[in-house]
């Protein structure tokens, strides 16, 4: 059973063909809309302004980073500065050290040779019988 209302081919060909013109024409209009064109040109000022800032900010990232790079770079002399300073000291108290331990040698075996000396002269007078 057919429809009535059955469009033969040129009918549906003719209102395909209407409705591609209407869908042409609605974006044609939509296109030389003033709203749209104004609509774009915020889109393309507010990139720009985007840009810009990414632009800012990267240059604000390089400068930050180029100061902290700058004082490590400071810090690291400080710290090398501070080591070459304590191993300077700390030569210096070694040698001190030295001394020291040099001294304290030197006066136990002053006192070892007294001691050495006093046994031996105390055996002499034993046996000579002083």
């Amino acid at each position: 059973m057919g429809n009535y209302k059955d469009p033969d081919f040129q009918q549906r060909k003719d209102a395909a063909a209407a409705a591609k013109k209407g869908l042409l024409q609605k974006f044609v209009a939509a296109a030389e809309d003033p709203k749209n064109a104004q609509r774009q040109a915020e889109r393309v000022a507010i990139n720009e302004a985007r840009l810009i800032r990414k632009t800012e900010r990267e240059a604000a990232r390089l400068k930050h980073e180029t100061e902290l790079a700058e004082e490590l770079a400071t810090a690291a002399k400080r710290e090398a500065h501070a080591r070459h300073e304590a191993e300077k000291v700390a030569t210096l108290l070694a040698g001190q050290n030295a001394e020291r331990e040099a001294a304290i040698i030197a006066d136990k075996k002053a006192e070892r040779d007294a001691r050495y000396a006093a046994r031996k002269a105390a055996k002499k007078a034993r046996l000579r019988g002083y």
